[in-house]
C-alpha cells in the first residue's frame, strides 16, 4: 500500500440519495428504517440521522452489533 492519504469518507454518503438501515441489537432485536438522509448521519456515542419524514433517529451504539444499509431506489 502506497503512504498517500486514503478517503476514509462513508462510500454511502451521497448527497441526494435515501437509504434503509437495518439496526441489530445485541439481544437479537433487529429495526429497519427508511428514509435515512445519509449526509444528515453523524457518529458519535449516539448516532444521530434525520429521515425524509422529519424524524431524528438517535442509535446507542453501545448495543449495536451491525447495521445493513441499502439504497433505495427513487
Amino acid at each position: 500500500m502506497t503512504s498517500s492519504k486514503l478517503n476514509l469518507e462513508s462510500t454511502i454518503n451521497k448527497e441526494g440519495k435515501t437509504v434503509t438501515q437495518i439496526i441489530h441489537f445485541e439481544e437479537g432485536i433487529k429495526r429497519t428504517f427508511n428514509g435515512i438522509l445519509p449526509e444528515t448521519i453523524k457518529q458519535g456515542q449516539f448516532t444521530k440521522m434525520r429521515r425524509t419524514n422529519g424524524s431524528l433517529l438517535l442509535i446507542n451504539d453501545n448495543k449495536v452489533l451491525c447495521i445493513e444499509i441499502f439504497e433505495e431506489n427513487e
